[in-house]
Protein backbone atom coordinates (compact mmCIF):
# COMPACT_ATOMS: atom_id res chain seq x y z
CA UNK A 1 0.00 0.00 0.00
CA UNK A 2 1.85 3.11 -0.99
CA UNK A 3 2.34 6.03 1.51
CA UNK A 4 -0.34 8.45 2.07
CA UNK A 5 1.60 12.26 1.31
CA UNK A 6 -0.37 14.44 3.94
CA UNK A 7 -1.40 17.87 2.07
CA UNK A 8 -0.15 21.04 2.79
CA UNK A 9 -1.91 23.86 4.26
CA UNK A 10 -2.61 26.84 3.05
CA UNK A 11 -3.87 30.17 4.62
CA UNK A 12 -7.43 29.49 3.35
CA UNK A 13 -7.53 26.00 5.48
CA UNK A 14 -5.89 26.93 8.39
CA UNK A 15 -8.59 29.98 8.09
CA UNK A 16 -11.34 27.44 8.61
CA UNK A 17 -9.83 25.49 11.55
CA UNK A 18 -9.99 28.59 13.35
CA UNK A 19 -12.44 28.93 15.93
CA UNK A 20 -13.38 30.48 19.59
CA UNK A 21 -11.83 28.62 22.22
CA UNK A 22 -13.82 29.07 25.70
CA UNK A 23 -12.24 29.42 28.80
CA UNK A 24 -14.40 26.13 30.25
CA UNK A 25 -12.64 24.49 27.48
CA UNK A 26 -9.65 25.49 28.22
CA UNK A 27 -9.99 24.58 31.87
CA UNK A 28 -11.42 21.28 31.18
CA UNK A 29 -8.24 20.60 29.39
CA UNK A 30 -5.57 22.32 31.64
CA UNK A 31 -7.52 21.58 35.34
CA UNK A 32 -4.47 21.09 36.92
CA UNK A 33 -3.99 24.90 36.90
CA UNK A 34 -7.11 24.49 38.91
CA UNK A 35 -6.09 21.97 41.27
CA UNK A 36 -7.40 18.94 39.72
CA UNK A 37 -4.56 17.50 38.70
CA UNK A 38 -4.78 13.83 40.88
CA UNK A 39 -7.36 12.66 42.30
CA UNK A 40 -6.35 13.32 45.87
CA UNK A 41 -5.87 17.20 45.38
CA UNK A 42 -8.98 16.77 43.61
CA UNK A 43 -11.20 16.19 46.46
CA UNK A 44 -9.39 18.87 49.06
CA UNK A 45 -9.56 21.51 46.12
CA UNK A 46 -13.56 20.89 45.97
CA UNK A 47 -14.12 20.93 49.39
CA UNK A 48 -11.91 23.68 49.98
CA UNK A 49 -13.92 25.84 47.08
CA UNK A 50 -17.41 25.04 48.55
CA UNK A 51 -16.30 25.88 52.44
CA UNK A 52 -14.62 29.50 50.99
CA UNK A 53 -17.93 30.22 49.35
CA UNK A 54 -19.94 28.85 52.44
CA UNK A 55 -17.78 31.32 55.13
CA UNK A 56 -17.70 34.67 52.81
CA UNK A 57 -21.41 34.38 52.12
CA UNK A 58 -22.02 34.30 56.15
CA UNK A 59 -19.69 37.07 56.96
CA UNK A 60 -21.31 39.27 54.24
CA UNK A 61 -24.71 38.79 55.32
CA UNK A 62 -23.96 38.92 59.32
CA UNK A 63 -24.57 35.07 60.38
CA UNK A 64 -22.15 33.52 62.46
CA UNK A 65 -21.36 30.59 59.99
CA UNK A 66 -22.07 26.96 60.46
CA UNK A 67 -20.58 24.55 57.54
CA UNK A 68 -21.13 21.06 57.14
CA UNK A 69 -18.75 18.83 55.00
CA UNK A 70 -20.14 15.26 54.38
CA UNK A 71 -17.61 12.33 51.67
CA UNK A 72 -19.48 9.92 51.23
CA UNK A 73 -17.38 6.90 48.96
CA UNK A 74 -19.59 5.90 46.42
CA UNK A 75 -17.25 3.35 44.48
CA UNK A 76 -13.73 2.39 44.54
CA UNK A 77 -12.78 5.75 43.11
CA UNK A 78 -15.88 7.79 43.94
CA UNK A 79 -16.90 10.39 46.06
CA UNK A 80 -19.96 12.33 46.72
CA UNK A 81 -19.38 15.66 48.57
CA UNK A 82 -21.66 17.68 50.24
CA UNK A 83 -21.34 20.88 51.78
CA UNK A 84 -24.02 23.14 53.72
CA UNK A 85 -24.05 26.52 55.33
CA UNK A 86 -26.69 28.43 57.00
CA UNK A 87 -26.12 31.31 54.71
CA UNK A 88 -28.43 33.75 53.63
CA UNK A 89 -29.36 31.18 50.32
CA UNK A 90 -29.01 32.04 46.67
CA UNK A 91 -31.29 33.89 44.33
CA UNK A 92 -32.81 31.23 41.88
CA UNK A 93 -32.00 33.02 38.81
CA UNK A 94 -28.41 33.39 40.04
CA UNK A 95 -28.04 29.57 40.82
CA UNK A 96 -26.98 27.73 37.57
CA UNK A 97 -24.69 30.81 36.50
CA UNK A 98 -22.57 30.88 40.03
CA UNK A 99 -21.95 26.92 40.16
CA UNK A 100 -22.53 26.02 36.04
CA UNK A 101 -20.58 29.07 34.49
CA UNK A 102 -16.52 29.89 34.55
CA UNK A 103 -15.50 33.30 35.39
CA UNK A 104 -18.98 34.13 36.72
CA UNK A 105 -19.04 36.36 40.06
CA UNK A 106 -19.46 39.10 42.15
CA UNK A 107 -15.81 39.43 44.35
CA UNK A 108 -13.51 40.09 41.06
CA UNK A 109 -13.74 44.13 40.45
CA UNK A 110 -13.91 45.02 43.62
CA UNK A 111 -11.13 45.93 46.05
CA UNK A 112 -12.00 44.44 49.48
CA UNK A 113 -10.68 41.40 51.51
CA UNK A 114 -12.22 37.98 50.72
CA UNK A 115 -11.82 34.40 50.03
CA UNK A 116 -13.09 33.88 46.42
CA UNK A 117 -11.83 36.44 44.25
CA UNK A 118 -11.86 34.49 40.45
CA UNK A 119 -15.47 33.20 39.96
CA UNK A 120 -13.90 29.70 39.56
CA UNK A 121 -13.55 27.67 41.83
CA UNK A 122 -17.02 25.74 42.72
CA UNK A 123 -17.75 25.92 39.10
CA UNK A 124 -14.20 23.90 38.35
CA UNK A 125 -15.69 21.54 41.11
CA UNK A 126 -18.27 20.77 39.17
CA UNK A 127 -16.83 20.61 35.74
CA UNK A 128 -14.40 18.17 36.71
CA UNK A 129 -17.56 15.71 38.29
CA UNK A 130 -18.93 16.18 35.66
CA UNK A 131 -16.24 15.19 33.25
CA UNK A 132 -15.03 11.93 35.32
CA UNK A 133 -18.31 10.87 36.36
CA UNK A 134 -20.68 12.33 34.06
CA UNK A 135 -23.12 13.33 37.14
CA UNK A 136 -24.16 16.94 37.56
CA UNK A 137 -24.28 19.34 40.58
CA UNK A 138 -26.74 19.36 42.49
CA UNK A 139 -27.54 22.25 44.47
CA UNK A 140 -30.25 23.03 47.22
CA UNK A 141 -30.86 26.28 48.38
CA UNK A 142 -33.18 28.78 50.49
CA UNK A 143 -33.29 32.64 51.03
CA UNK A 144 -35.20 34.49 54.31
CA UNK A 145 -37.76 35.80 52.02
CA UNK A 146 -38.08 32.27 50.13
CA UNK A 147 -41.30 29.84 51.41
CA UNK A 148 -39.63 26.68 49.72
CA UNK A 149 -36.53 26.03 48.77
CA UNK A 150 -34.91 25.40 45.03
CA UNK A 151 -33.29 21.87 44.36
CA UNK A 152 -31.47 22.41 41.13
CA UNK A 153 -29.18 19.89 39.04
CA UNK A 154 -27.14 21.75 36.84
CA UNK A 155 -24.46 20.80 34.01
CA UNK A 156 -21.66 23.06 32.26
CA UNK A 157 -21.82 23.43 28.55
CA UNK A 158 -17.90 23.70 27.63
CA UNK A 159 -18.31 25.16 24.45
CA UNK A 160 -20.65 28.06 25.05
CA UNK A 161 -19.32 28.35 28.98
CA UNK A 162 -22.97 28.07 29.85
CA UNK A 163 -25.10 26.26 32.58
CA UNK A 164 -27.07 23.46 31.59
CA UNK A 165 -30.66 22.73 34.00
CA UNK A 166 -31.27 19.30 34.05
CA UNK A 167 -33.82 19.59 37.06
CA UNK A 168 -35.45 22.67 38.91
CA UNK A 169 -37.97 21.75 41.69
CA UNK A 170 -38.90 23.52 44.84
CA UNK A 171 -38.78 21.42 47.72
CA UNK A 172 -39.17 21.90 51.77
CA UNK A 173 -35.71 23.09 53.14
CA UNK A 174 -34.16 20.75 55.48
CA UNK A 175 -30.35 20.28 57.79
CA UNK A 176 -28.63 17.70 55.52
CA UNK A 177 -26.91 16.25 58.32
CA UNK A 178 -26.67 15.43 62.20
CA UNK A 179 -23.93 15.36 64.10
CA UNK A 180 -24.19 13.89 67.28
CA UNK A 181 -24.01 15.32 70.81
CA UNK A 182 -21.34 15.35 73.03
CA UNK A 183 -23.35 12.26 75.13
CA UNK A 184 -22.86 10.01 71.60
CA UNK A 185 -26.50 10.36 70.45
CA UNK A 186 -27.48 11.72 67.23
CA UNK A 187 -28.68 15.35 66.77
CA UNK A 188 -29.48 18.14 64.72
CA UNK A 189 -27.36 20.66 65.43
CA UNK A 190 -28.44 23.52 62.52
CA UNK A 191 -31.61 25.23 63.36
CA UNK A 192 -31.79 27.78 60.50
CA UNK A 193 -34.46 27.62 58.03
CA UNK A 194 -31.80 29.25 55.14
CA UNK A 195 -28.79 28.15 53.80
CA UNK A 196 -27.35 26.41 51.06
CA UNK A 197 -25.96 22.81 50.33
CA UNK A 198 -23.96 22.00 47.01
CA UNK A 199 -23.34 18.01 46.10
CA UNK A 200 -20.85 17.16 43.65
CA UNK A 201 -19.94 13.26 43.17
CA UNK A 202 -16.39 12.70 41.64
CA UNK A 203 -13.60 10.70 40.70
CA UNK A 204 -10.94 11.12 43.78
CA UNK A 205 -8.99 9.88 46.82
CA UNK A 206 -9.40 9.89 50.51
CA UNK A 207 -5.80 10.08 52.30
CA UNK A 208 -5.25 11.32 55.59
CA UNK A 209 -1.97 13.20 56.26
CA UNK A 210 -0.91 16.88 56.05
CA UNK A 211 -2.10 17.69 53.19
CA UNK A 212 -5.47 16.18 53.53
CA UNK A 213 -9.13 17.32 53.75
CA UNK A 214 -8.79 16.78 57.98
CA UNK A 215 -5.66 18.69 57.62
CA UNK A 216 -7.18 21.76 55.73
CA UNK A 217 -10.69 22.07 57.77
CA UNK A 218 -8.64 21.95 61.01
CA UNK A 219 -6.74 24.73 59.72
CA UNK A 220 -10.00 26.74 59.04
CA UNK A 221 -11.49 26.41 62.23
CA UNK A 222 -7.86 27.45 63.71
CA UNK A 223 -7.79 30.58 61.51
CA UNK A 224 -11.81 31.19 62.14
CA UNK A 225 -12.75 30.59 65.57
CA UNK A 226 -16.02 32.09 64.61
CA UNK A 227 -16.77 28.59 62.76
CA UNK A 228 -18.65 25.62 63.84
CA UNK A 229 -17.45 23.44 61.14
CA UNK A 230 -18.83 19.77 61.20
CA UNK A 231 -17.36 16.72 59.13
CA UNK A 232 -17.70 13.65 58.24
CA UNK A 233 -16.32 10.75 56.24
CA UNK A 234 -18.27 7.56 55.12
CA UNK A 235 -15.94 4.95 54.09
CA UNK A 236 -17.19 1.45 51.93
CA UNK A 237 -15.65 -1.27 53.70
CA UNK A 238 -13.45 -3.88 51.31
CA UNK A 239 -15.71 -6.24 49.16
CA UNK A 240 -18.93 -3.92 49.97
CA UNK A 241 -21.66 -2.43 47.56
CA UNK A 242 -21.78 1.70 47.46
CA UNK A 243 -24.69 3.59 49.45
CA UNK A 244 -28.28 2.99 48.19
CA UNK A 245 -29.80 5.28 46.32
CA UNK A 246 -32.65 5.95 48.88
CA UNK A 247 -29.94 5.88 51.68
CA UNK A 248 -30.68 9.93 52.77
CA UNK A 249 -33.96 9.77 54.31
CA UNK A 250 -34.21 12.19 57.64
CA UNK A 251 -35.44 9.07 59.44
CA UNK A 252 -31.98 7.23 58.35
CA UNK A 253 -29.47 10.30 59.19
CA UNK A 254 -31.08 10.49 62.91
CA UNK A 255 -30.25 7.27 63.48
CA UNK A 256 -26.89 7.33 61.98
CA UNK A 257 -24.35 5.57 64.20
CA UNK A 258 -21.13 7.05 62.16
CA UNK A 259 -19.67 9.54 64.26
CA UNK A 260 -19.10 13.77 62.88
CA UNK A 261 -16.20 15.42 64.04
CA UNK A 262 -17.25 18.62 65.01
CA UNK A 263 -14.34 21.98 65.93
CA UNK A 264 -16.47 24.08 67.61
CA UNK A 265 -16.42 27.50 68.00
CA UNK A 266 -14.05 29.92 70.31
CA UNK A 267 -17.27 32.96 70.45
CA UNK A 268 -19.69 34.46 68.08
CA UNK A 269 -17.99 37.28 67.27
CA UNK A 270 -18.00 38.39 63.68
CA UNK A 271 -14.63 39.65 61.82
CA UNK A 272 -15.21 43.65 61.28
CA UNK A 273 -16.32 43.29 57.62
CA UNK A 274 -13.93 44.94 55.52
CA UNK A 275 -15.07 48.37 53.24
CA UNK A 276 -14.32 48.56 49.53
CA UNK A 277 -12.00 50.95 47.70
CA UNK A 278 -11.31 52.41 44.71
CA UNK A 279 -7.83 51.78 42.67
CA UNK A 280 -4.43 53.73 43.66
CA UNK A 281 -2.61 55.19 41.38
CA UNK A 282 0.22 53.85 42.11
CA UNK A 283 -1.02 50.09 41.35
CA UNK A 284 -2.16 51.02 38.52
CA UNK A 285 -0.82 50.06 35.10
CA UNK A 286 -0.22 52.11 32.08
CA UNK A 287 -2.94 49.85 30.20
CA UNK A 288 -5.33 49.51 32.58
CA UNK A 289 -5.04 53.84 33.20
CA UNK A 290 -6.09 54.08 29.47
CA UNK A 291 -9.22 51.91 30.05
CA UNK A 292 -10.33 53.40 33.21
CA UNK A 293 -10.50 56.97 31.01
CA UNK A 294 -12.43 55.42 28.24
CA UNK A 295 -14.84 53.68 31.09
CA UNK A 296 -15.03 56.99 32.92
CA UNK A 297 -17.90 58.68 33.44
CA UNK A 298 -16.51 61.98 34.51
CA UNK A 299 -16.68 65.05 32.10
CA UNK A 300 -12.81 66.21 32.44
CA UNK A 301 -9.95 64.59 33.62
CA UNK A 302 -9.33 66.23 36.94
CA UNK A 303 -12.61 64.71 38.21
CA UNK A 304 -11.89 61.17 36.55
CA UNK A 305 -8.26 61.25 38.70
CA UNK A 306 -10.57 62.74 42.03
CA UNK A 307 -13.60 60.13 41.35
CA UNK A 308 -12.28 57.03 40.11
CA UNK A 309 -8.91 56.76 42.01
CA UNK A 310 -8.40 57.00 45.91
CA UNK A 311 -5.99 59.52 47.43
CA UNK A 312 -6.55 61.65 44.47
CA UNK A 313 -8.09 65.06 45.96
CA UNK A 314 -9.18 67.54 43.39
CA UNK A 315 -5.60 69.70 43.86
CA UNK A 316 -3.27 66.63 44.19
CA UNK A 317 -5.30 65.94 40.49
CA UNK A 318 -4.54 69.21 39.15
CA UNK A 319 -0.69 69.03 39.66
CA UNK A 320 -0.65 65.53 38.35
CA UNK A 321 -2.24 67.43 35.39
CA UNK A 322 -0.32 70.28 34.88
CA UNK A 323 2.55 67.88 35.48
CA UNK A 324 1.44 65.95 32.75
CA UNK A 325 1.27 68.99 30.56
CA UNK A 326 -2.60 68.01 30.25
CA UNK A 327 -5.49 70.24 30.35
CA UNK A 328 -7.19 69.46 33.54
CA UNK A 329 -10.77 70.32 31.50
CA UNK A 330 -9.99 67.63 28.39
CA UNK A 331 -12.51 65.38 27.62
CA UNK A 332 -10.98 61.49 29.67
CA UNK A 333 -12.28 59.77 26.20
CA UNK A 334 -10.10 61.59 24.02
CA UNK A 335 -7.09 61.46 25.64
CA UNK A 336 -4.19 60.29 23.18
CA UNK A 337 -1.97 57.46 23.97
CA UNK A 338 1.04 59.66 24.13
CA UNK A 339 -0.29 61.78 26.61
CA UNK A 340 -2.12 58.81 28.56
CA UNK A 341 2.06 58.09 28.59
CA UNK A 342 2.63 61.17 30.18
CA UNK A 343 0.10 61.61 32.45
CA UNK A 344 1.57 57.71 33.82
CA UNK A 345 4.80 59.09 34.34
CA UNK A 346 3.14 62.05 36.30
CA UNK A 347 1.09 59.61 38.54
CA UNK A 348 4.38 57.69 39.53
CA UNK A 349 6.54 60.66 40.37
CA UNK A 350 3.43 62.11 42.30
CA UNK A 351 3.72 61.27 45.99
CA UNK A 352 0.40 59.99 47.43
CA UNK A 353 -0.97 58.94 50.63
CA UNK A 354 -1.17 54.97 50.88
CA UNK A 355 -4.81 53.41 49.91
CA UNK A 356 -7.16 53.24 52.75
CA UNK A 357 -6.83 50.04 54.67
CA UNK A 358 -10.82 49.93 55.71
CA UNK A 359 -10.89 47.43 52.81
CA UNK A 360 -8.45 44.46 55.00
CA UNK A 361 -10.58 42.60 57.85
CA UNK A 362 -7.23 40.88 60.42
CA UNK A 363 -7.64 38.05 62.50
CA UNK A 364 -6.27 39.77 65.31
CA UNK A 365 -3.22 38.64 67.85
CA UNK A 366 -6.06 37.43 70.25
CA UNK A 367 -8.06 35.65 67.92
CA UNK A 368 -5.01 34.25 66.63
CA UNK A 369 -4.37 32.61 70.11
CA UNK A 370 -7.71 31.85 71.06
CA UNK A 371 -7.56 29.47 67.55
CA UNK A 372 -4.24 28.40 68.05
CA UNK A 373 -5.36 27.14 71.72
CA UNK A 374 -8.20 25.55 70.25
CA UNK A 375 -6.20 22.96 68.25
CA UNK A 376 -3.12 22.75 68.82
CA UNK A 377 -1.35 21.80 72.45
CA UNK A 378 1.34 23.92 73.81
CA UNK A 379 2.83 25.61 76.32
CA UNK A 380 3.96 29.09 74.75
CA UNK A 381 1.42 30.70 72.29
CA UNK A 382 1.89 34.51 71.04
CA UNK A 383 0.70 36.50 67.93
CA UNK A 384 1.70 39.69 66.29
CA UNK A 385 -0.64 41.81 63.65
CA UNK A 386 2.02 43.84 61.57
CA UNK A 387 0.12 47.71 60.63
CA UNK A 388 -1.08 46.97 56.76
CA UNK A 389 0.90 48.67 54.11
CA UNK A 390 0.95 48.39 50.05
CA UNK A 391 2.40 45.88 47.11
CA UNK A 392 2.03 47.79 43.37
CA UNK A 393 -0.80 49.97 45.32
CA UNK A 394 -2.78 47.19 47.13
CA UNK A 395 -3.15 47.12 50.84
CA UNK A 396 -2.08 43.78 52.73
CA UNK A 397 -1.62 42.93 56.28
CA UNK A 398 0.47 40.37 57.59
CA UNK A 399 0.00 38.56 60.82
CA UNK A 400 1.91 35.63 62.72
CA UNK A 401 1.14 32.84 65.41
CA UNK A 402 3.49 30.90 67.35
CA UNK A 403 2.87 27.89 69.46
CA UNK A 404 5.65 26.34 70.94
CA UNK A 405 5.16 23.11 73.23
CA UNK A 406 7.17 21.14 75.62
CA UNK A 407 8.98 18.17 74.71
CA UNK A 408 6.78 15.28 74.57
CA UNK A 409 3.62 17.47 75.02
CA UNK A 410 2.02 17.56 71.64
CA UNK A 411 2.51 14.22 69.70
CA UNK A 412 2.55 15.75 66.58
CA UNK A 413 5.28 17.97 67.03
CA UNK A 414 8.42 16.14 67.81
CA UNK A 415 11.72 18.01 69.01
CA UNK A 416 13.65 16.85 66.04
CA UNK A 417 11.28 17.92 63.17
CA UNK A 418 10.96 20.77 61.49
CA UNK A 419 8.88 23.33 62.70
CA UNK A 420 4.99 23.23 60.90
CA UNK A 421 4.35 26.55 59.08
CA UNK A 422 0.78 26.88 57.79
CA UNK A 423 0.18 29.37 55.47
CA UNK A 424 -3.13 31.81 55.16
CA UNK A 425 -4.18 34.25 52.65
CA UNK A 426 -7.14 35.96 53.12
CA UNK A 427 -8.33 33.36 55.86
CA UNK A 428 -7.64 30.31 53.70
CA UNK A 429 -5.55 27.65 53.96
CA UNK A 430 -2.75 27.21 51.30
CA UNK A 431 -1.82 23.28 51.78
CA UNK A 432 0.50 22.78 48.62
CA UNK A 433 3.33 24.09 46.81
CA UNK A 434 5.13 25.42 50.33
CA UNK A 435 8.46 25.37 48.77
CA UNK A 436 7.19 28.02 46.04
CA UNK A 437 5.62 30.34 48.52
CA UNK A 438 7.08 33.95 49.50
CA UNK A 439 5.74 32.77 53.27
CA UNK A 440 8.02 29.75 53.30
CA UNK A 441 10.85 31.31 52.27
CA UNK A 442 10.01 34.04 55.11
CA UNK A 443 10.24 32.07 57.81
CA UNK A 444 13.33 30.00 56.43
CA UNK A 445 14.80 33.27 55.80
CA UNK A 446 14.46 34.26 59.86
CA UNK A 447 17.63 33.60 61.92
CA UNK A 448 16.09 31.02 64.21
CA UNK A 449 19.71 30.45 66.32
CA UNK A 450 19.40 34.10 67.65
CA UNK A 451 16.14 33.40 69.71
CA UNK A 452 16.63 29.45 70.91
CA UNK A 453 16.21 27.31 67.77
CA UNK A 454 18.64 24.93 65.72
CA UNK A 455 18.19 25.54 62.22
CA UNK A 456 19.90 24.48 59.52
CA UNK A 457 21.78 26.92 56.88
CA UNK A 458 18.88 27.47 54.32
CA UNK A 459 15.93 25.75 55.69
CA UNK A 460 13.57 25.48 58.31
CA UNK A 461 14.28 25.90 62.40
CA UNK A 462 13.66 22.42 64.13
CA UNK A 463 11.88 22.29 67.08
CA UNK A 464 8.26 20.98 68.67
CA UNK A 465 6.74 24.37 67.19
CA UNK A 466 4.01 25.50 64.67
CA UNK A 467 4.24 28.84 62.55
CA UNK A 468 1.10 30.14 61.71
CA UNK A 469 1.47 33.44 58.70
CA UNK A 470 -1.75 35.13 57.42
CA UNK A 471 -1.95 37.57 54.64
CA UNK A 472 -5.01 39.65 54.15
CA UNK A 473 -5.36 41.33 50.76
CA UNK A 474 -7.57 43.16 48.54
CA UNK A 475 -5.73 41.22 45.95
CA UNK A 476 -3.13 38.19 47.05
CA UNK A 477 -0.76 37.52 44.60
CA UNK A 478 -0.96 33.99 43.82
CA UNK A 479 1.43 32.22 41.62
CA UNK A 480 -1.36 29.80 39.84
CA UNK A 481 -5.14 30.17 39.52
CA UNK A 482 -5.02 26.84 41.91
CA UNK A 483 -4.50 29.78 44.82
CA UNK A 484 -1.70 27.69 46.27
CA UNK A 485 1.19 29.55 46.95
CA UNK A 486 1.89 33.85 47.25
CA UNK A 487 4.29 35.37 45.02
CA UNK A 488 7.36 36.76 45.42
CA UNK A 489 6.85 40.35 45.99
CA UNK A 490 9.94 42.19 48.16
CA UNK A 491 7.04 43.84 50.33
CA UNK A 492 5.43 40.46 51.39
CA UNK A 493 8.74 38.82 52.45
CA UNK A 494 10.14 41.88 54.32
CA UNK A 495 6.47 42.09 56.45
CA UNK A 496 6.61 38.76 57.05
CA UNK A 497 10.02 38.59 58.35
CA UNK A 498 9.64 41.47 60.69
CA UNK A 499 6.55 39.72 62.21
CA UNK A 500 8.39 36.73 62.63
CA UNK A 501 11.38 38.26 64.19
CA UNK A 502 9.20 39.78 66.89
CA UNK A 503 7.61 36.53 67.43
CA UNK A 504 10.96 35.06 68.01
CA UNK A 505 12.30 37.73 70.42
CA UNK A 506 9.15 36.65 72.23
CA UNK A 507 9.82 32.98 71.81
CA UNK A 508 13.60 33.75 72.67
CA UNK A 509 12.32 35.45 76.49
CA UNK A 510 10.12 32.05 77.11
CA UNK A 511 13.07 30.01 76.40
CA UNK A 512 15.42 31.83 78.53
CA UNK A 513 13.12 31.96 81.52
CA UNK A 514 12.72 28.18 80.89
CA UNK A 515 15.95 27.08 81.33
CA UNK A 516 16.39 29.26 84.23
CA UNK A 517 13.72 27.74 85.33
CA UNK A 518 15.29 24.24 84.39
CA UNK A 519 18.55 24.70 85.98
CA UNK A 520 17.07 25.20 89.14
CA UNK A 521 15.02 22.48 89.33
CA UNK A 522 18.40 20.57 88.64
CA UNK A 523 19.85 22.21 91.33
CA UNK A 524 17.66 21.91 93.37
CA UNK A 525 17.06 17.92 93.12
CA UNK A 526 21.04 17.93 93.68
CA UNK A 527 20.89 19.35 96.82
CA UNK A 528 18.28 17.25 97.93
CA UNK A 529 20.16 14.00 96.75
CA UNK A 530 22.96 15.52 99.57
CA UNK A 531 20.72 16.76 102.37
CA UNK A 532 20.33 13.56 104.31
CA UNK A 533 23.92 12.90 103.86
CA UNK A 534 24.97 16.67 105.18
CA UNK A 535 22.51 15.98 108.32
CA UNK A 536 24.48 12.64 108.87
CA UNK A 537 28.09 14.42 108.64
CA UNK A 538 26.35 17.75 111.39
CA UNK A 539 24.95 14.78 113.36
CA UNK A 540 28.71 13.05 113.81
CA UNK A 541 30.62 16.20 114.28
CA UNK A 542 27.51 17.73 116.78
CA UNK A 543 26.78 14.45 118.22
CA UNK A 544 23.84 14.90 117.48
CA UNK A 545 20.24 12.64 118.58
CA UNK A 546 18.38 10.50 115.94
CA UNK A 547 15.68 13.38 116.58
CA UNK A 548 17.58 16.44 116.10
CA UNK A 549 18.91 14.72 112.86
CA UNK A 550 15.62 14.48 111.01
CA UNK A 551 14.81 18.19 112.21
CA UNK A 552 18.03 19.21 110.75
CA UNK A 553 16.58 17.33 107.46
CA UNK A 554 13.52 18.39 107.62
CA UNK A 555 14.86 22.74 108.19
CA UNK A 556 17.19 22.01 105.08
CA UNK A 557 14.31 20.78 103.23
CA UNK A 558 12.30 23.97 103.84
CA UNK A 559 15.06 26.35 103.26
CA UNK A 560 15.53 25.14 99.96
CA UNK A 561 11.96 24.96 98.89
CA UNK A 562 11.59 29.01 100.25
CA UNK A 563 14.84 29.79 97.91
CA UNK A 564 12.96 28.24 95.08
CA UNK A 565 9.71 29.73 95.52
CA UNK A 566 11.49 33.30 96.14
CA UNK A 567 13.62 32.97 92.46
Amino acid sequence: MAKQIPTKETAESLAKKQREISVSEFFLKNRHLLGFDNPRKALLTTVKEAVDNALDACEEAGIVPEVSVDIVQTGDSRFKISVTDNGPGIVRSQIPKIFAKLLYGSKFHRLRMSRGQQGIGISAAGMYGQLTTGSSTGILSRTKSGRAAHSIHVQIDARKNKPTILKDEQVDWRPEFSPTRDDGTPGRTITSRHGTCVSIEMEASYVRGRLSVDEYLRQTAVVNPHLSLHYRVTLLAKGKAGPKEDAGSLEEEETNEKPWTTFQRVNKQLPSPPGEIKPHPHGVELGLLMQMLKDTSARTLRAALNHDFSRVSSNMALKICEAAGLNPKARPTRIAHRESEALFQAISQTKLMRPPTDCLSPIGEEQIVAGLKKEIAAAFYTAVTRSPTVYRGNPFQVEVGLAYARPGENADLGAEDPVRVMRFANRVPLLYMNGACAITKAVSGVKWRSYGLTQPRGSLPIGPMVVMIHMASVWVPFTSESKEAVAHYPEIIKETTFALQECGRRLSVYLRRRHREAEIERKQQYMTLYIPHLALGLKEILELSDRQEKAVVDNLHKLLERTHLEK
